[in-house]
C-alpha cells in the first residue's frame, strides 16, 4: 500500500486516509466505476465514472455483445482497472448483470475483465434485484412498496417493507429489449403475461413503486425541467400516474435536440426514454401501484449495504452522513451531539420525523464558519438543499434549510424556494430551532463544557436560560435569548 506523504515545517508526515472500496459495475447498457470513503453505512462517493458501452444493444437480434461494444468495454475495464490501483482502493468489486449473463460470448468480456486484473462476480437475475431493493432501503429506510430496477437487458423487481426483502423477480424487460416489443404492439400484453405467470399482478395495489435505473432517473429529470420544480435533487423525487401519461406524451413530440438541452439528462439516456416511459406506465397499470418515488441508490449501494452488521443498518444514513460533515467542516467535533441534546428540552412535542431534521441542523451548524460572514447563511442553505443526503425528502431540505439559514445568521424569515417545499408553520418551527442552536453556540463559544453546564427549558411561559457561569451570559447572550423567546411567545428569563 502506499501512502502519500505531506512536508510541515520541515518534517515528513505520512497521511492516513480512510480506506476506499470501489465498484465496477458491468451493465447491459452501461460500465461504471464509483469509488467509495467515508463512514460504512453512508460513505461519500469519491469519483464516479460511466462509459455506455450498450453491451445488451445487440441481444435480441444476435444473442451476442457485437464488435463494437465489447471494444468500449474493453478500454473501460482496463482504465476503471488502473484508476482503482491509483487510488489505493483497499476493497475492489466487480459485478456484471443481464448482458453477460445472457450473451453467447459473455465469456469473451469476462476474459477481457480479467486480463486487466479483475475478478467479475456474475449476479444471478434475483441477486440482482436483491442487490436493487437494499439499495432502496439503505437511502429510503422506511420504504414500503415494490423496487423496480430497470437495466438494459432486465428488470428487477423487489417488495420492501420494514426495512426487508420480500418476494422478487427478474424478467427480459431491459429497456434495450423494449423497442421490439413496442414495434410489434405487444408490450402491454407481454408486461401482464409475465406479472401474472410469476404471481406478480396487481401485487402493488396503493403502494408506491421505488424507480431504480439510469432511464427512469432521467424521466424525473425530465418532468422537473417541465414543471420548473425548485429543487434539483433526483433522490425521493415522486411522480404520479399522471405525470407519467404527460411524460410520455411530451416524448412523443419533442425532439432529441431539445431534450440535450435539459439540465442533468445524459444524451446517452434520450434514445430510450420513450421505451422507459412505455413499460413505467404499463408496469404501474398492471401492479396497480399508487405513484413512483426515484431512489438515487441502486444495486451499487445494495451490495454495500447488505455487508453491514444489523446495528450499522439500523443506524439513521441521514444522521451519519450529517454528524460526518459536521466532524469534518465545523471547529468543534462534538458539537452537534452536544447542542441537540441542549436544544431538545424545548421541542419536546416535535414528532419523530422533525427531531431527526433537528438533529441533523445540530451537526451542520458550524458548517458556515470558513466562508465569508456575509454568506454564511446563504451556505447552510446551500448544503442543506443541495448537500448529498439521502433519507429526506424536499419538505426535509426545506426544514433543514431553514434551520441553517437562522441559525446562521439569517432572518427567521424564508428564503426563496423553502416556502414551495415546505408550510409556514413546519417553517416557522426550525427558524425556532435555529435561533436556540444559535443561542447555544454564543453561549457556550462552541465548546463543549459550557453546554454541559449550563440548560435552557421552557415552563409556565417562560424561556429559563441557566447559564452555569453567569460570566457567559453576555450582552449578545441576552439578544439571543430574547429573541428565541419572542418567536416561541414566551419570556425570557435567566435561572
Amino acid at each position: 500500500m502506499r501512502w502519500p506523504k505531506r512536508v510541515e515545517e520541515g518534517v515528513v508526515a505520512t497521511i492516513r486516509p480512510e480506506p476506499r472500496s470501489a465498484i465496477i459495475d458491468i451493465g447491459s447498457n452501461s460500465i461504471r466505476l464509483v469509488v467509495y470513503q467515508g463512514p460504512p453505512r453512508l460513505p461519500a462517493i469519491l469519483f464516479n465514472e460511466k462509459v455506455l458501452a450498450g453491451l445488451g444493444r445487440s441481444l435480441a437480434e444476435s444473442g451476442s455483445i457485437d464488435e463494437q461494444a465489447m471494444a468500449l468495454a474493453r478500454t473501460a475495464l482496463n482504465r476503471f482497472a488502473a484508476l482503482s490501483r491509483e487510488m489505493d482502493v483497499t476493497t475492489l468489486r466487480t459485478v456484471a448483470t443481464a448482458a453477460v449473463r445472457d450473451a453467447d460470448n459473455g465469456a469473451a468480456l469476462i476474459a477481457v475483465a480479467e486480463a486487466a486484473g479483475l475478478t467479475v462476480e456474475i449476479l444471478p437475475g434475483e441477486r440482482e434485484a436483491e442487490a436493487a431493493g437494499y439499495g432502496v432501503l439503505s437511502g429510503i429506510p422506511e420504504a414500503d412498496g415494490i423496487v423496480g430496477d430497470l437495466g438494459g437487458g432486465s428488470l428487477e423487481l423487489v417488495r420492501v417493507r420494514g426495512g426487508r426483502l420480500l418476494q422478487r423477480a427478474s424478467f427480459p424487460l431491459g429497456v434495450l429489449r423494449i423497442a421490439a416489443l413496442r414495434e410489434k404492439g405487444r408490450l402491454d400484453r407481454q408486461v401482464r403475461a409475465l406479472l401474472d405467470e410469476s404471481g406478480w399482478l396487481g401485487t402493488g395495489k396503493g403502494l408506491p413503486f421505488y424507480l431504480v435505473g439510469g432511464s427512469w432517473r432521467a424521466m424525473a429529470r425530465l418532468d422537473m425541467e417541465a414543471t420548473r420544480y425548485p429543487l434539483p435533487v433526483i433522490h425521493q423525487y415522486a411522480m404520479s400516474q399522471q405525470t407519467i401519461a404527460r411524460l410520455r406524451r411530451t416524448l412523443s413530440h419533442v425532439g432529441k435536440a431539445r431534450l440535450k438541452d435539459v439540465p442533468g439528462l445524459s444524451s446517452g439516456r434520450i434514445p430510450t426514454l420513450s421505451d422507459a416511459a412505455a413499460l413505467l406506465a404499463a408496469m404501474l397499470k398492471h401492479l396497480r401501484s399508487s405513484g413512483t418515488i426515484v431512489s438515487a441508490y441502486g444495486l451499487r449501494e445494495g451490495l454495500l449495504y447488505e455487508r453491514l452488521s444489523p446495528e450499522q443498518r439500523a443506524a439513521d444514513p441521514l444522521i451519519v452522513a450529517t454528524r460526518d460533515e459536521g466532524r469534518r467542516s465545523g471547529r468543534f467535533p462534538e458539537h452537534g451531539d452536544l447542542l441537540d441534546r441542549w436544544i431538545a428540552p424545548l421541542f419536546g412535542d416535535d414528532p419523530h420525523a422533525d427531531a431527526r431534521l433537528r438533529i441533523a441542523a445540530c451537526h451542520l451548524a458550524d458548517v458556515g464558519w470558513r466562508a465569508n460572514p456575509d454568506f454564511r447563511a446563504e451556505r447552510g442553505v446551500e448544503i442543506a438543499l443541495h448537500g448529498n443526503w439521502v433519507a429526506i425528502d424536499a419538505r426535509g431540505r426545506a426544514l433543514l434549510a431553514q434551520a441553517l439559514w437562522t441559525a446562521l445568521g439569517g432572518a427567521i424569515d424564508s428564503p426563496a424556494p423553502l416556502a414551495a417545499l415546505a408550510g409556514e408553520a413546519s417553517l416557522r418551527r426550525a427558524a425556532q430551532w435555529g435561533l436556540a442552536i444559535r443561542l447555544g453556540q454564543r453561549l457556550s463559544g462552541g465548546l463543549a463544557a459550557p453546554l454541559t453546564r449550563s440548560s435552557v427549558s421552557a415552563q409556565h411561559g417562560s424561556l429559563r436560560l441557566d447559564p452555569g457561569d453567569p460570566a457567559l451570559y453576555g450582552e449578545t447572550v441576552q439578544k439571543r435569548h430574547r429573541a428565541l423567546a419572542a418567536l416561541m411567545g414566551l419570556q425570557a428569563e435567566l435561572a
